[in-house]
């Protein structure tokens, strides 16, 4: 299949053997060549309709026209150059009025690089070295579990877990790392919303130890909320972590929070040639308006809403193949009651014109209504009753 790029391409969740659960799967899609609005083209020059939405890092839309030309204007402006440009300060006041809470902010290429920023400015700031966390935050060696091929054990040492919603444990591991814990760096949103009990643990038991409380929202400031999960649920982080819709596909992400704690960035060493370059700023400056002008956030809750409760409705009508739906209407996803049904059906989809992940997460844009959501519960409907 491929000779060149070692396990199939760069971006581990678009492996064959990620995407439809076999290493070698045969009629379905494995590259595409283009996208526009929420539709994909393959390499076969078939048009597929799309729900995963480049891993929930397109909030408007593919191609979406305020960006695109934003875009283009900064390359034609030269892309780079030797200081930093205006646009750096402009998004970064603009994230500021968005998120009051975030008085500084740096910029990064990559959600995992803007993780390890957060990481290094709260262990400059405390003076500490441990990190507990909840969810994904990246491939980078400091938040990988112990056993990862190619991790030291001494960094993998640093790092430890914490349960999702669980705010009796959260009390007990963070009381136990005491004042050897530099962060507690958590998903605010693991296939359901937060509980109020747990966001309210970790805040008050990182600020008892004197540790930073990051909130990870790579998926969800400008998709659950405009300013995120803590714009929504509350729970007072420290750093914010964002990136993925920021900039609507162009690679840019964020390190965020308040004065006294960011400023440890400039006690560190944290920075990159391309992170001030001109066209993703420019990307993240157009998109960070129709974000908020046209009220994003809103569409995609009242869409997702309805691919969420057809979803409801399929795992009531066909139990012998899905077990439950799970997450928010802005990010959700199907679970099967078997690896083959969720191989059987994802494959199927994308036979019939769907792109539809088999696990967390599927996610609504701007260009996604109800119609295409009505659309691609129709085929879901018919796959689900032919694997049964």
């Amino acid at each position: 299949m491929n000779e060149h790029i070692p396990g199939f391409t760069s971006t581990g969740s678009k492996r064959p053997e990620a995407f439809y659960g076999v290493a070698r799967p045969s009629g379905v899609p494995l590259r595409m060549i283009s996208a526009s609005g929420c539709r994909v083209t393959g390499e076969d020059g078939r048009e597929y309709l799309d729900f995963i939405m480049a891993l929930g890092a397109v909030a408007l839309g593919y191609g979406h026209q305020a960006v695109v030309a934003a875009v283009q204007r900064a390359a034609a402006d030269g892309i780079v150059g030797p200081l930093s440009p205006v646009l750096e300060e402009a998004v970064a006041a603009r994230i500021s009025r968005i998120m009051p809470w975030a008085e500084q902010v740096r910029f990064l290429k990559t959600g995992a690089e803007a993780v390890a920023a957060a990481v290094r400015i709260a262990r400059t700031h405390t003076g500490r070295s441990r990190v507990l966390g909840c969810g994904y935050h990246g491939w980078l060696d400091g938040t990988q579990a112990p056993d990862t091929a190619g991790v030291p054990a001494a960094v993998a040492g640093l790092f430890g877990t914490l349960p999702f919603n669980d705010a009796d444990l959260a009390v007990r591991h963070i009381r136990q790392a005491g004042d050897s814990l530099a962060a507690v760096i958590v998903e605010p949103v693991i296939e359901s919303a937060p509980a109020p009990e747990w966001l309210a643990a970790l805040r008050a038991e990182t600020r008892r130890v004197g540790a930073v409380l990051i909130f990870d929202e790579i998926k969800t400031v400008g998709r659950v909320a405009l300013g995120g999960a803590a714009a929504r649920w509350g729970g007072d982080p420290d750093l914010v972590v964002m990136g993925k819709a920021i900039a609507n596909g162009m690679p840019l992400a964020a390190v965020a929070g308040r004065h006294e704690i960011m400023s440890a960035a400039t006690r560190t060493w944290i920075s990159s040639t391309l992170a001030t370059e001109f066209v993703s700023l420019a990307a993240a400056d157009a998109t960070l308006r129709v974000l908020e002008e046209v009220d994003v956030p809103a569409h995609l809750g009242r869409v997702g809403s309805e691919l969420l409760r057809g979803l409801s409705i399929l795992s009531d009508q066909f139990p012998a193949v899905l077990r439950r739906v799970a997450g928010l209407p802005e990010m959700c996803f199907l679970e099967f009651t078997s690896g083959d049904h969720g191989r059987d059906v994802v494959m199927e989809c994308a036979r019939r014109g769907l792109l539809f992940k088999r696990s967390a997460y599927n996610f609504v844009s701007l260009m996604h209504d109800e119609r295409v959501v009505n659309d691609a519960l129709e085929v879901l409907r018919s796959v689900l009753r032919d694997v049964r």
